[in-house]
């Protein structure tokens, strides 16, 4: 389905968002950048090791020496073979394999955003951020998502479209009905 928020066309998808041609895609990622399961194994598996590789290179360290990203930021790395030029690593969690909250799926959006205004980027795709293994309702998350990408279009943005992506039916209209009540 479309929808249009101040100039911004906003897409909602059921689909593979490995297969997508936008600039940049979002992984929620784990803060280790360890790219296992769900959408982060997706996109590893279809882009190659490469990603992964990138993404733990330019991630900030922690007090070890470690790869580490906190959750409210986010790191851009190759895309691989993706169609896309960037995949931007936005953690939901600390941890892999970890349940999460609806603040920090707000707060992994708002990074992934803020990540992609630095990119220039005009095209995002962005998945369901947390609901797998991380746990959130798919409709709280959609929610969260969908007020932090409002947010950022009320502040100024370069982008011209973000596709809203899962895999999910039920996610996709969780999607549909945020953009819905978020406009009333």
């Amino acid at each position: 389905m479309e929808h249009e928020y101040k100039g911004l066309r906003i897409e909602t998808v059921v689909g593979d968002i490995t297969k997508l041609e936008v600039d940049a895609i979002v992984n929620a990622a784990n803060s280790h950048l360890w790219m296992g399961g769900g959408v982060a194994g997706a996109i590893k598996r279809a882009g190659g090791i490469e990603i992964e590789e990138d993404a733990r290179r330019k991630a900030p360290k922690n007090e070890r020496g470690e790869p580490f990203v906190p959750v409210g930021q986010a790191v851009a790395s190759t895309a691989g073979r993706l169609k896309a030029k960037y995949v931007i690593h936005a953690p939901t969690m600390e941890e892999p394999a970890i349940s999460t909250t609806p603040k920090k799926v707000e707060m992994a959006m708002e990074a992934a955003l803020q990540c992609a205004e630095e990119l220039g980027v005009e095209s995002l795709a962005v998945p369901a951020l947390g609901t797998g293994v991380g746990g959130v309702p798919k409709d709280e998350a959609a929610k969260r998502m969908v007020m932090a990408l409002l947010r950022h279009v009320d502040s100024g943005t370069k982008l011209k479209k973000v596709v809203l992506c899962d895999i999910s039916e039920e996610q996709v209209r969780a999607f549909d009905e945020a953009l819905s009540a978020a406009r009333t």
